[in-house]
């Protein structure tokens, strides 16, 4: 029913987060399973849905800086530093095997994503707030004189 796998016989390599950034093959784990949903007599018989678990905070592969930015936002998924993630769409095992590698792969990449530059508020210049009011008492004429023409 469960089958498991350290490395996986060479079937997908590793994950790039960065450029300087590879996860290894190695240091993914893999579980099949049969998947629920639709499917026929295929589903009872194939083990077909894939789990990808990732050990983040043993990872050798992940600087400390990255790493701790990624406990820190995924903390909330994570059960004792292992992520882990289940596919089960697609009827092929390795087509889920595939999009489990890629929904990790966004996964970490976003949180180890530098955070986003702090907002400074800025103040319009004195010309441009000059330029605003001028434009409003502009409209304003404009508008009070459409409305003077109706009342006569």
């Amino acid at each position: 029913m469960i089958g498991t796998g350290g490395d996986n016989g060479g079937m997908s390599g590793p994950i790039h987060l960065r450029a300087s950034v590879v996860i290894p093959a190695t240091e993914l784990s893999w579980r099949f399973s049969r998947s629920s949903g639709p499917g026929g007599q295929h589903v009872n018989t194939s083990s077909t849905a894939a789990e990808l678990s990732f050990d983040l905070a043993g990872s050798p592969s992940v600087p400390e800086p990255l790493k701790q930015r990624a406990l820190a936002r995924l903390a909330g998924r994570l059960v004792n530093g292992v992520i882990t993630i289940r596919a089960e769409e697609h009827r092929s095992q390795l087509r889920n095997r595939e999009a489990a590698r890629t929904r990790l792969g966004a996964l970490l990449t976003e949180a180890t994503a530098p955070p986003p530059k702090t907002r400074r508020p800025t103040k319009p210049s004195r010309g441009m707030q000059e330029r605003r009011l001028e434009n409003k008492r502009r409209r304003s004429d404009i508008k009070r004189t459409r409305s003077r023409r109706y009342d006569d």
